[in-house]
Formats: C-alpha cells, structure tokens, sequence
C-alpha cells in the first residue's frame, strides 16, 4: 500500500507510475454473479463447456466491464490517499480498452500511473491511468483513464 499524505505530495508525483495492485483471481463464480447483476448471459462468459471446446482461450472469459468496474478495488487497495481526504468521488472514465480476453482463472492486477492532478472547487481532480495486466498474457485486458475528484 502506498500512502500519498497530502495533495502537495499528489502533485509531485504526476506523471509517474505510484503504484502496481496485488493480484486479483477471476472466477467463474465472480463472472456469473457479474452476469447475473447485468443480464449479460453471454456463452463466452457463462457456458463452461461451449467455451472450452469453441473459445481459443480455452474455457470462458471475463466481461470486460467487470475487468472495468475492479478499478476502484485495484487503485484502493493499491493506494491510500491521506487522513485530510474527505471524500473520494469516481467522477468517470476516459479512453476504455479492451486489448486482450481475461480468462476465467487468472490473476490480474493493475499498473498505476498518476497521468495529472487539477484543481477544483473544494479538491482535486485525478486522472488514473490504470493498466490491468492478466498473469501469464502480454497484453493488457484493460486500459483505461479513471477520473477521480479527492475532497
């Protein structure tokens, strides 16, 4: 866990890479659920057996949009950002990708940059950007720019 105490210390790092998250398991468990929360039953992430005889992966594959909604887990578990925050609002997403498939069953984590760090009234806006590399894949199988305001 890094601990960044301070908006000051925030600003200085801009830029540069803060922090790389633990790694996190993709289940088959977690995918149904996901499936089940958004009415996304598609084969490729629910059927076990279709996916292992037709997907070249080998067996089913996470939706991307749950690989999307792990960012706040991946940045807070990677990053504390001070007693002096009042509240941390996701304020939205720039320039989401999907370069690879997550297989079900493998780890992924988050390599965290600080792309930049602007005033607003009453805070800060931040803007992660966050690659989700999958253990054992070259690509990524996400990327994406996490805008958060910091009051």
């Amino acid at each position: 866990m890094r601990d960044i105490a301070s908006l000051e210390e925030l600003k200085s790092l801009a830029g540069q890479e803060v922090a790389v998250g633990e790694w996190i398991e993709i289940t088959q468990d977690q995918v149904n659920r996901f499936a089940d929360a958004t009415g996304d039953h598609q084969w490729i992430h629910v059927d076990v057996e279709r996916a292992a005889r037709e997907l070249p992966v080998g067996g089913t594959v996470a939706h991307g949009f749950l690989t999307l909604a792990l960012l706040p887990r991946i940045l807070g578990g990677a990053i504390s950002l001070g007693a002096d925050v009042k509240m941390l609002l996701n304020y939205g997403l720039d320039r989401v990708r999907f370069p690879a498939p997550l297989p079900v069953g493998r780890r992924v984590r988050g390599i965290i940059v600080l792309a930049s760090v602007d005033d607003i009234p009453g805070g800060a806006q931040l803007v992660w950007e966050i690659t989700v590399e999958c253990e054992g894949l070259e690509k990524p199988v996400c990327v994406a720019q996490f805008l958060v305001r910091r009051y």
